[in-house]
């Protein structure tokens, strides 16, 4: 897997990465402190509200920043964004108002939701070879697994010599220093061969995800996946606090489980992908999902939670939530052209977390309304229901090329020129737009 970092330009922009999300998982345990010392007991609500606005944010904004991003060279834009979102993040030891915080925290999250998809978009251009980009995803993965369980230690450590709002400054640098990684190499920046318009760029990516088999299939299994991984990720201190009465350590080592899991198959699946297709890797991770969050809600019913329980669930989950996650952006790259990445993964962006925005608040309530038993069975069935739409959206017969022919066109014209086999992405836009016939099956 480390083979790909003999790539110059990858590798600045993995450690790049690295740095960046260990100054936001700075800026995450930073902020609840902030919160706390800003509301006190009403600093849940607080995180909550601001969760949400970065939830809104991802959803509205990635693709209107992706129909910008293809008028601006993708290294200037990268850079630009990171110096925005140091600039708020050095703002934020100064606020004194919790509106402060709702408002810097969206531009924060605006610079990021422009950031991420663009980010990510590049790297399939850097390593066009399958596999070395099979090994750049199951990185990145490890990369998110290790911030979340590496910052909380950072953070513990540098608390102990500084004061909370210090933090804010660590998460400064970490955006910093991804900007002068990302400004010392050369990205590229493939531009559409026709100018389109602004209502165009911004909705083309969206439009091409929703008429693509593949990738409606993906967004059913990210509903999936949001919803069972809902349940870890906002109530696992309520589990383990409440109904558990266990202390904050014990909440530490339950996320720690489901991390761990997902770092497992993180390393497991660039082996795995060279031999079994995508398609049934990432069915079989949201079928796990879906069952260990029905079983842990039977085992809850019937004995009642214990921690060994809720540690091995959680771990599987994780094994699961990797394997849906980290093969997804294969599907993107494989759905696009170049000049079209961008806004294809800007609408992954925007949808995937247009899932979690459901997911969130309904875990959320349904545990503080009806306790674990039944979030667990609802998100459980949910995840299952999810789970077989993606089956009805997404072929089992997916080929990457599909041959095909023009009788309407003349034999000379530029899309019959070296072959007719194009990259499987949509048709009706193929239909309606025949003047893009490089992107279009």
């Amino acid at each position: 897997m480390l083979s790909v970092l003999k790539h110059r330009s990858y590798r600045h922009m993995f450690l790049a990465q690295v740095v960046a999300l260990m100054g936001t998982g700075l800026a995450t345990v930073a902020l609840g402190l902030l919160a706390f010392d800003l509301a006190g007991d009403q600093a849940g609500l607080v995180l909550g509200t601001a969760l949400t606005i970065k939830m809104v944010a991802y959803v509205t904004l990635a693709p209107i920043a992706a129909a910008f991003a293809e008028q601006i060279n993708r290294r200037t834009m990268l850079v630009l964004l990171d110096v925005v979102r140091a600039g708020v993040a050095i703002c934020l030891p100064f606020v004194t108002e919790i509106w402060q915080i709702y408002a810097l925290i969206f531009l924060m999250q605006a610079a990021s939701a422009g950031f991420s998809p663009t980010f990510q978009a590049t790297i399939p251009d850097l390593l066009p070879d399958e596999e070395e980009y099979t090994n750049a995803l199951s990185l990145s993965r490890l990369a998110y697994d290790l911030e979340s369980l590496l910052s909380p230690m950072l953070a513990a450590v540098l608390l102990t010599l500084v004061a909370f709002d210090t933090l804010f400054v660590g998460t400064s640098v970490g955006f910093v220093g991804s900007a002068l990684l990302i400004v010392t190499i050369a990205l590229p920046s493939p531009q559409p061969s026709n100018r389109r318009g602004i209502w165009d760029r911004t909705t083309r990516g969206l439009r091409i995800y929703l008429a693509t088999p593949r990738l409606r299939g993906l967004l059913a299994l990210c509903m999936t996946l949001s919803l069972v991984a809902a349940m870890v990720l906002v109530n696992t201190v309520v589990v383990i606090r409440g109904n558990l009465s266990l202390g904050e350590t014990a909440v530490a080592f339950v996320l720690g489980s489901f991390g761990a899991g997902s770092m497992v198959t993180a390393l497991l699946l660039p082996r795995v992908l060279r031999t079994i297709p995508d398609r049934p890797v990432m069915v079989f991770g949201a079928a796990l999902m879906s069952v260990v969050a029905l079983v842990l809600a039977a085992w809850s019913y019937l004995l009642g939670l214990t921690l060994p329980a809720v540690l091995l669930a959680w771990f599987v989950i994780g094994l699961g939530y990797s394997a849906v996650l980290t093969p997804s952006g294969r599907l993107l790259r494989r759905s696009s052209q170049p000049e079209d990445r961008p806004a294809l993964f800007a609408a992954q962006f925007t949808l995937s977390h247009a899932c979690w925005l459901i997911s969130y608040p309904l875990s959320g309530w349904l545990m503080s309304a009806f306790g674990a038993t039944p979030t667990l069975v609802v998100l459980g069935v949910g995840g299952a229901a999810s789970l077989m739409i993606a089956l009805v959206l997404w072929p089992s017969r997916d080929p990457d090329i599909i041959a095909h022919s023009h009788p309407d066109l003349p034999p000379d014209h530029p899309h019959l020129q070296g072959g007719h086999s194009h990259p499987y992405v949509i048709d009706d836009l193929h239909r309606h737009w025949p003047g893009h016939h490089r992107t279009l099956r």
